[in-house]
């Protein structure tokens, strides 16, 4: 058994100190958190957070850390996020990721850089940019993505997103193309098509993928139906799989979300041009009069020794959210399926968290001297 524990500290603390003119900003914000898991049969890790926001500026950092041959923690992996707002239209995010190299130095292994633009009318475009450094430690542009979003009228929307990669004559050629359009109609319900084309190496683009969406609401209601299809080798379309979901809420507040999947291919069994259903995960979300929340996820599959005996439950989640007057206490519970078919408990996570939304000091002005 696998007993993983972890705990959260949050904080975001503001201290102002006011008199009769002080104006507070809410535009400087900031917070840490710290989460620690162990187990018996992993190595132990450290993850730690930062938020920093500055103005129109905002500073994300993550780092992992594992405990090192000496019994120390020592650095993993590093992420680091800073999102500039340039404009009311512009945005401007850079992300940094770090590893260690093998002298376990901090050594930059890739950058995405990405700038959206707002544009009248709800049209936006969003260029993004992945580079990695060479040998040399000089960054390489290896992929470049442009999306573009445009309105076609007020109930339908079009985007159109083209991923570019280094070519062997040099410079960047097309390598993927997605065009999704989404329609929503008078009867609360949204349709989508989206489209993933990819070149047949003669200069021309073929249809890899094709997913329609339908997605219908009925008060605290709803359902969406995806249906995937992809060529077979002959060219011709066909469908391969479909997803089927359901979200639904009694009186009482209680959630309950039903995910159903089918498939053409069954674990275990040759194909018979038939979908059949191949997973269902079940979610339900309670909470009670005090304020508890306690969320069981429910993940049935097939069985791998006896596909024709249906779906069995395979995993089994209880997430729990205790509030108390100065944050909260979550906690995480995963159960298996083993080898004897029982489910046994492989991880617990436990989880604490406190919030300081602000603590304001009030300073009286000083006095005059007489």
């Amino acid at each position: 058994m696998l007993l993983v524990i972890g705990a959260c500290f949050c904080s975001s603390v503001a201290l102002g100190a006011q008199t009769s003119d002080t104006q507070t900003s809410e535009a400087n914000t900031s917070w840490t958190s710290t989460t620690a898991s162990q187990g018996d049969n992993a190595n132990p890790t450290r993850t730690l957070e930062s938020h920093t926001q500055t103005g129109n500026r905002t500073l994300d950092k993550r780092s992992v850390q594992r405990r090192g041959p000496n019994g120390s923690f020592e650095p993993y992996q590093d992420v680091e996020t800073e999102t500039v707002q340039v404009d009311p239209s512009t945005t401007r995010t850079t992300t940094r990721m770090f590893a260690q190299d093998a002298n376990g130095a901090k050594t930059l292994v890739q950058v995405i850089d990405e700038e959206k633009h707002t544009l009248p009318g709800g049209d936006s475009k969003v260029v993004r940019a992945t580079s990695n450094p060479d040998v040399n430690g000089r960054l390489q542009l290896v992929q470049r993505q442009i999306e573009e979003t445009k309105k076609i009228s007020e109930d339908m929307e079009e985007t159109k997103a083209t991923v570019m990669i280094p070519s062997i004559n040099g410079g960047l050629a097309p390598a993927r193309k997605v065009e999704e359009r989404r329609t929503r109609g008078a009867d609360n319900t949204v349709a989508s098509q989206k489209t993933t084309l990819l070149p047949d190496g003669a200069g021309n683009w073929q249809v890899s993928e094709v997913r329609l969406a339908t997605t219908k609401q009925e008060g605290k209601n709803s359902s969406t139906e995806e249906q995937v299809s992809r060529p077979d080798s002959e060219g011709k379309l066909g469908e391969v799989s479909r997803t089927v979901s359901k979200q639904s809420e009694n009186a009482s507040g209680d959630k309950r979300n039903t995910v159903e999947t089918y498939s053409l291919d069954i674990p275990g069994s040759s194909r018979d041009g038939s979908l059949h259903l191949v997973e269902r995960a079940t979610t339900v979300q309670r909470t009670s009069s005090i304020g508890q929340q306690t969320t069981e996820q429910k993940v049935e599959q097939q069985n791998l020794g006896d596909p024709s005996s249906g779906l069995q439950v395979t995993t089994v989640t209880t997430d729990t959210v205790r509030p108390s007057p100065f944050g909260a206490q979550s906690t995480r519970t995963v159960r298996a399926r083993d080898a004897d078919g029982r489910l046994g408990i492989i991880s617990v996570d436990i989880a604490n968290s406190i919030n300081i939304q602000a603590i304001q000091v009030q300073i009286a002005p000083s006095e005059k001297p007489k």
